[in-house]
């Protein structure tokens, strides 16, 4: 045979067996069937004059099959779970949410919306989130025409206690003396951070916007005499009295400022009752006592009234008189204080796990979160591992007042931590723990039970609200008694139609009078003490005032991103928006209020409310006529009633809206047919001058009947809300 035919045959041999080896793999896609190695015998010839490429294609052919038949038990598999899929059979199990059942149904969950619309069920308080009862599972199940199973629940091991507590006392021979915790306390502007300043010998007053101080700032102040005092200056306005009740819960002492020519004031007792409430005694500082109009004894009987009884009255307070801003009398106030802490014999352990609170929390663009704490117990130092709330820290830096860094902070000493993960909140109980497992150990445990706590709350919630639409599904069942199941079905699907076809985000309609708002400020503390303001908010009726997001630090590209979805304003309390911020925000149509001082943002945050209120209509009286006689006048086919009158106040002006009070009451309202004098039609009648006039056709008029002409006016109107200041 001819060499060149015979490497042609070959050719086409091993073409025959790469066809064949195609069309097998085809026909497996197809018929999804198990296969079996087929040999062909399309050429006999062949194998017996070429053996090798028998062998090769002997050898591919049992791999395929090999493989084949591993790939068929998975297919198999697949098809199986499909099976029950398609069979429609859901596991369902207790306390699923209507996301998750959905889910497990392989449906939508505007299916489990239409499946409960015959049901005793809210559907305007149902969202994908919420919890569905077993028995209402079981019959969306059942209405979609599929099966049910249960899970097997698992039992679920109650998990011990990992929480970080405090030591037990410790042994009174380790216990050394301390500074005390003095906290300043007053009303507005009666001079607490000036005396703060005296004693410091700094110029923090001047610096704080508007001369009132925004948030707590703790220092250690060294006496001349060698002592030292922690100072916690806290602020003195209504707005953030949470801030000065965290204040005296870590303090030792409270000093009470009083302005002598103002005497008590709404904060000052608000100060007593913080102090009352902590257990904490107080030492009086009469302020301003260098003024002509001071009357400290005014004070001092003031404070009568509210159990806080000076020493000349027979009382335990001590009674300072002094001037911060001169410096009157300023040492004899810290001896005073340095007595009474000696009195209560202050003394801590400055030894093991480090216990302590968190004064204030911020966030800062180069050091990361950090917080101003009180140390309370232990000595704290660079590497300890801390607990506060639900996060944790590895001390990496500690600063004192001055924002020099230190190595210790022995008790009673205020300091700066860096090297938190997230932001404490203020007043959170700082803990030392052994290492990070167990920092780690700690926070999860405080997460847990918080989300048990939360959602046992909602299940209350959830529980309450059902059981309220349960009612009013009875008496609306009881009121269609009367129909066919048809008929019932018919009405209860022309009510609720619109909450099927509905998103489930969209059933819940949008008042157009809502003022959405967003609230970053400085520190933690500021940020709690504004969404305490905003808590007192109470003319929802007027405009719903809905806070959707708050937090620290300056105003981020997500937050004008939230205010754009919700159509919101941004405020924003001693922190900033740099220009990028400002363009996007201007860009979107967004407001960003930035403030420093708490009474204008809260002014700015009321202008909002009211620009978002409905105008009222306000009459404006312009003039008052009485009518003297009646008479009609034939005007083509019918009769007219005009009424002779005589203007007493102002002026009628027929371009005016009119409106005829008979015996106290309106009868009629609008606008004139004619106004004339002396016959002669005339656009305005003067206070003194006889007219007459007519209106509707249908009006009669009688003698003694009053005409008021008038305009109306929109005015803006004003939200009744009241902060407290």
């Amino acid at each position: 045979m001819n060499r060149g035919l015979i490497l042609k045959f070959e050719n086409l041999v091993q073409l025959h067996g790469a066809c064949r080896q195609l069309r097998t793999f085809s026909f497996r896609k197809a018929s999804r069937a198990q296969w079996r190695s087929v040999q062909s015998s399309a050429c006999p010839a062949w194998p017996v004059l070429y053996p090798h490429l028998w062998q090769r294609d002997k050898l591919t052919s049992a791999a395929l099959s090999q493989h084949r038949h591993l790939a068929t038990k998975e297919e198999a598999k697949k098809k199986k779970k499909k099976i029950q899929l398609t069979q429609g059979q859901v596991e369902i199990r207790q306390k699923m949410t209507v996301e998750e059942l959905a889910q497990a149904m392989g449906k939508d969950i505007d299916h489990i919306y239409e499946a409960l619309l015959y049901t005793d069920i809210d559907l305007d308080s149902l969202e994908p989130d919420s919890i569905l009862y077993e028995d209402h599972i079981k019959l969306i199940v059942n209405k979609s025409g599929m099966k049910y199973k249960s899970a097997k629940l698992k039992e679920e091991k109650e998990r011990e206690n990992a929480d970080a507590v405090r030591r037990p006392p410790a042994d009174p021979a380790v216990l050394t003396p301390r500074p005390p915790v003095v906290t300043i306390l007053g009303h507005v502007d009666h001079g607490k951070t000036t005396l703060l300043d005296s004693l410091r010998k700094t110029q923090v007053a001047s610096m704080e916007a508007g001369g009132i101080t925004q948030h707590i700032g703790a220092f250690l102040v060294r006496l001349p005499s060698g002592e030292t005092i922690t100072f916690l200056d806290t602020p003195g306005h209504a707005a953030f009295s949470a801030m000065r009740a965290r204040g005296t819960n870590v303090t030792d002492i409270v000093i009470l400022v009083v302005a002598a020519e103002d005497g008590v004031m709404q904060q000052t007792i608000e100060s007593i009752q913080h102090a009352k409430k902590a257990g904490v005694p107080l030492i009086l500082a009469i302020n301003k006592c260098d003024k002509p109009e001071a009357n400290p004894e005014k004070v001092k009987k003031e404070l009568l009234a509210h159990d806080v009884v000076c020493e000349e009255f027979g009382g335990d307070v001590q009674a300072v008189n002094i001037s911060a801003l001169k410096g009157d009398n300023l040492m004899v106030l810290a001896e005073a204080t340095v007595a009474l802490a000696e009195m209560l014999e202050l003394k801590a352990d400055p030894t093991g796990l480090v216990e302590g609170a968190v004064i204030e929390s911020r966030k800062d663009k180069g050091k990361g979160p950090v917080t101003t704490a009180i140390i309370q117990r232990g000595t704290l130092r660079r590497g300890c591992i801390l607990v506060a709330g639900k996060t944790w820290a590895k001390v990496r830096f500690m600063f004192d007042e001055n924002g020099k860094a230190i190595d210790a902070a022995s008790p009673g000493t205020p300091v700066e931590i860096m090297g938190w993960k997230e932001v404490p909140s203020a007043g959170d109980e700082i803990l030392e723990v052994e290492s990070e497992q167990r920092a780690h150990e700690v926070v999860a445990w405080r997460t847990y039970v918080e989300q048990q706590e939360k959602a046992k709350k909602d299940m209350e919630v959830i529980e309450a609200k059902q059981k309220e639409h349960r009612m009013e599904y009875k008496k609306q069942q009881q009121g269609l008694a009367h129909l066919s199941w048809k008929q019932r079905k018919a009405v209860l699907y022309k009510a609720n139609k619109h909450l099927v076809f509905s998103k489930p985000k969209e059933r819940t309609e949008m008042d157009k009078n809502v003022l959405s708002v967003i609230v970053k400020g400085d520190v933690d503390g500021s940020v709690e003490a504004i969404l305490n303001i905003l808590d007192s908010y109470d003319a929802d009726d007027e405009c719903k005032l809905d806070v959707i997001h708050f937090g620290m630090g300056d105003i981020s590209e997500t937050d004008i991103s939230l205010a754009e979805a919700f159509n919101g304003v941004v405020f924003g309390f001693s922190v900033k928006a740099n220009e990028s911020i400002k363009q996007l925000a201007a860009k979107k149509g967004i407001k960003i209020k930035l403030h420093n001082i708490i009474y204008k943002l809260i002014e700015d945050l009321k202008d909002e409310i009211n620009s978002r209120l409905p105008p009222s209509v306000v009459e404006n009286k312009i003039g008052e006529a009485s009518v003297l006689e009646t008479f009609s006048v034939t005007v083509g086919k019918s009769k007219v009633p005009v009424a002779g009158c005589r203007v007493h106040k102002g002026l009628l002006d027929k371009k005016m809206k009119f409106k005829l009070i008979r015996k106290g009451s309106v009868v009629w309202k609008g606008s004139l047919s004619s106004l004339k004098h002396h016959k002669d039609d005339v656009p305005v009648i003067k206070a003194g001058m006889d007219c007459g006039l007519s209106l509707d056709k249908s009006i009669e008029f009688s003698i003694g009947d009053e005409i008021i002409c008038y305009e109306e006016k929109e005015v803006q109107q004003t939200t009744s809300w009241d902060p407290g200041f």
